[in-house]
């Protein structure tokens, strides 16, 4: 018996719209049946903790320091699982997305103000994950970059396809290549001959890290840079796929269910987030070449190092692959964000390339004015936007979540709430910092 919750009387009708409750589930059915049906949107968010600029930090963190960051990266994830919680909790709770709940809760020129801030940063991320696949592209294919930048605009149309099949084709087109990239990583790994104990002793906070002020900032750079704010928006509207009862032991076990899901995506993207950081301490740094910080560089050093030719092949591949996911979420999210603050409707392919446009144009321009050298320029000014953009989407998540108004009786525990709003705190004074290395150079 497939049981569904009707919509809320504040949720408008929307192009995604059409997607909510799409995906039925069983009621009464074994309870391993029922997650199933859950599994799948933590993969879609979990994409975006693994993009390009996430691997330029974890390679200038391994080839400079080795496995000693490894704890950052495993406290950052932890992070992002609390944040995610919510994030999910929102949409299985008021059966609002948080664009939506934005619009709902707050007035109209704070709503267009929320829009304009959530629109910018799904253009930096969008920008960010453009210029990855471009220089996968470039690394793998011999492409110029600025073609390769033009040619991400057909994602957009594998899209299109995707969800004219149904949203679970678009989770299982991301997971497949969740699993392309586990696989390239797996490989490259076994060639580097990875040492256990410097990967166990990496683990465990260093005192180096206050005595090195570069190595803090590398530090702070893998936890600063962990949530993205489109993440927040994505994950509490797709969790809206799935068709929840009415009931409120109902919609419990959805967010239980959803917390999981989050939790084991986000716990495979630390895995891949890992891996390169420890890649690069195996290669790079135990061979010496410790100021490996661009992907390029990376790339054309690899194999050498490791005596195969198809350890590179590997991680241009993984690296296409990370940024075609990582697009597909930006994507979306920006047609939820759009819908969601302001109701604008578009045709989807409009909407599409609407949201792609906005990132593909300048960095085309750029590039062709510029030269490809600019290219790492435009990665430090979209993390920067990023930045800047984080608790505009961060503190409304923690604040209606923490309403009972909003929530009901699926309010968020009160111990989670005060450890989101560390997190919460911790991560925008340390974006803080970026911003201001960043603007002073």
């Amino acid at each position: 018996m497939t049981s569904a919750s009707p919509p809320s009387a504040s949720m408008p009708a929307r192009g995604s719209g059409e997607l909510r409750g799409s995906i039925a589930t069983r009621k009464g059915a074994p309870l391993a049946r029922r997650f199933f049906v859950f599994l799948g949107p933590g993969y879609l968010v979990a994409t975006g903790y693994m993009d390009p600029g996430n691997w330029a930090t974890a390679l200038a963190a391994g080839s400079r320091y080795g496995c000693a960051l490894l704890f950052a990266a495993v406290l950052s994830s932890l992070m992002a699982i609390v944040l995610q919680a919510l994030s999910a909790r929102l949409g299985l709770a008021s059966g609002l997305d948080l664009a939506q709940a934005c619009r709902a809760r707050f007035s109209k020129p704070a709503a267009i103000t929320l829009w304009l801030v959530a629109e910018a940063a799904i253009a930096a991320t969008d920008l960010a994950e453009i210029i990855g696949t471009a220089i996968g592209l470039q690394l793998l294919f011999g492409m110029p970059l600025a073609v390769g930048i033009a040619v991400t605009l057909l994602d957009t149309f594998v899209v299109l396809a995707f969800e004219r099949a149904g949203f679970r084709k678009i989770e299982l087109f991301v997971v497949s290549l969740l699993g392309l990239i586990a696989f390239s990583f797996t490989a490259q790994l076994a060639m580097a001959h990875v040492d256990l104990g410097q990967v166990a002793r990496g683990l465990v906070p260093t005192r180096q890290l206050l005595d090195d002020p570069r190595m803090l900032y590398l530090g702070l750079g893998i936890v600063g840079a962990t949530v993205m704010p489109h993440n927040l928006f994505l994950h509490s509207s797709i969790v809206l796929t799935r068709a929840v009862g009415a009931s409120q032991a109902e919609k419990r076990e959805a967010i239980s269910f959803a917390l999981i899901d989050s939790a084991i995506a986000l716990f495979f993207a630390l895995l891949v987030n890992g891996a390169i950081l420890v890649l690069a301490a195996s290669v790079f740094y135990t061979s010496g070449h410790t100021e490996v910080t661009e992907l390029a560089e990376a790339h054309r050093l690899i194999a050498p190092l490791l005596g195969a030719p198809l350890a590179s092949k590997l991680f241009a591949i993984a690296l296409i692959a990370c940024g075609l996911n990582s697009t597909v979420t930006a994507t979306l999210s920006g047609q939820i964000v759009m819908e969601g603050f302001v109701r604008l409707r578009m045709t989807p392919t409009r909407r599409r390339l609407f949201t792609r446009l906005i990132a593909v144009v300048p960095a085309v321009a750029l590039t062709l004015i510029s030269g490809e050298a600019a290219t790492g320029g435009l990665l430090i000014a979209s993390q920067v936007v990023l930045s800047f953009t984080l608790p505009f989407a961060m503190v409304p998540l923690i604040w209606f979540t923490a309403s009972r108004r909003v929530m009901g009786e699926l309010i968020a525990p009160r111990h989670t709430t005060v450890l989101a709003a560390i997190i919460a705190a911790v991560i925008v004074a340390l974006n803080a910092k970026l911003i201001f290395d960043a603007l002073a150079g």
